[in-house]
């Protein structure tokens, strides 16, 4: 680019591309040399052998790693430092560099334009509005959240009611099932207390007709549950307890 068209626009800009890429150039050399050391001495570290005969093959592989990199990198800076004067630091064809007796720019045209209050007013006016929109979207997501976490509450106590609604509904079933069973138990054991007590007085009876000197004292014992087995009579009162 020495000499061409280019280099004479960006002189007079006072802009040097090529100290630039230059600077480029030396700041990844110090990035190698800064990542290089930095893998010397954690080696060293690592390996303990620092101060060690082994120190000194350490740093071979190293300085071999080193050119391996730099060599990769310093092709593809050339790469790029011509792609940089081919596209970035070329001058498109006619252009034309203002003329120093060109009446300069009015800068106070462009300090009114950049300054002007109504323009100001309206971008703080904005600016207080898109304020305002973010405390009230702020609010609204907090409530939002509140909300959700009040329905999530909800939600378990609805299901914890519909949950024991189910166990006093199925327990009062059970106790239910329990009564009708025994009530049955309790007529199928009064009813055969009551065929014990009836063939007890048939038997009362027939022993009257066939033996009249019999004790009367001892016709009597079949009346009422006097005959009943003691078994029988305590089997009767569990459930009645338990009715």
């Amino acid at each position: 680019m020495e000499g061409s068209e280019s280099e004479a626009v960006f002189d007079s800009l006072n802009v040097n591309p090529q100290l630039f890429i230059n600077e480029v150039f030396n700041l990844v050399d110090d990035l190698v040399d800064d990542a290089c050391n930095h893998f010397h001495q954690q080696a060293s570290t690592s390996l303990k052998i620092e101060g060690t005969d082994r120190t000194q093959d350490l740093s071979k592989g190293i300085n071999v790693i080193r050119k391996k990199v730099q060599s990769d990198i310093d092709k593809r800076l050339a790469m790029w430092e011509q792609h940089c004067h081919n596209h970035f630091f070329q001058v498109p064809e006619g252009f034309m560099l203002p003329k120093s007796d060109e009446s300069p720019v009015d800068t106070s045209i462009c300090q009114n334009a950049i300054c002007d209050p109504d323009l100001d007013a309206q971008l703080d006016l904005l600016r207080n509005n898109l304020t305002k929109v973010g405390q009230e979207s702020a609010a609204l997501n907090r409530e939002l959240q509140s909300l959700e976490r009040q329905s999530a509450s909800n939600d378990h106590i609805s299901a914890f009611d519909e949950i024991s609604l189910l166990y006093d509904q199925n327990s009062y079933h059970e106790m239910f099932q329990e009564m009708m069973k025994t009530a049955s138990e309790l007529r199928t054991k009064i009813g055969k207390l009551k065929t014990r007590k009836i063939e007890e007085t048939e038997h009362n009876k027939a022993d009257k007709i066939y033996n009249p000197h019999r004790d009367p004292s001892m016709m009597g014992i079949g009346k009422g549950f006097s005959g009943a087995k003691l078994e029988d009579l305590q089997e009767v009162l569990v459930h009645l307890k338990n009715w």
